[in-house]
Order: structure tokens, then C-alpha cells, then sequence
């Protein structure tokens, strides 16, 4: 079965992950669910990424896109892939 990462940006902050979840069962089976915490402050960033078979994702990205959501507008897209950094030299040298 082919899966597909979705980014889910402009989320509640105070939106959980198991209430991330609910929102896209009706679609069909999750099988992952990150939201992206603030390393320093632990809060929330607003966005995160939710994985899913390919017809249920393309179905949840149709119907949940532009959405309202505790009074903000979700953005929902296939997540694409992070752009790789280039390696840092060390400084110890």
C-alpha cells in the first residue's frame, strides 16, 4: 500500500494529536501523526504532517483544504520532501 505525507499548516495551537487523528479517520486509516512543537518553548508551531494510504489522503486534502478550524483556515497539501542543508565543516579545525 502506498503512502502519502500531508502537510497540515495553520492548525489551533492548542490542537492535539490524537484530535489531529479525528479529524482525517473519516477519510480513512491513519497511520501517523506528528504536530511540530518549538524546541525551546515546547508550544506548539501551528503546523504538522499526517500519514495515509494514497486514495484516502488525496480525498482528506480535497475535503479538508480551506477548512475552518478553531478560527483559522487549514492549508492542506502532499507534503514535499525537506530540502537537504548543506553539511557545516567543523570548527574545530
Amino acid at each position: 500500500m502506498n503512502t502519502i505525507n500531508i502537510y497540515v499548516g495553520n492548525l489551533p495551537f492548542k490542537m492535539t494529536e490524537p484530535e489531529l487523528e479525528a479529524l482525517f479517520t473519516p477519510f480513512g486509516s491513519v497511520d501517523k501523526v506528528n504536530i511540530i512543537h518549538d524546541r525551546e518553548t515546547g508550544r506548539s508551531r501551528g503546523f504538522g504532517f499526517v500519514e495515509m494510504d494514497a486514495e484516502s489522503a488525496q480525498t482528506a486534502i480535497a475535503e479538508l483544504d480551506g477548512k475552518e478550524l478553531g478560527g483559522r483556515t487549514l492549508r492542506i497539501n502532499q507534503a514535499r520532501e525537506k530540502a537537504r542543508r548543506p553539511k557545516r565543516e567543523s570548527r574545530d579545525q
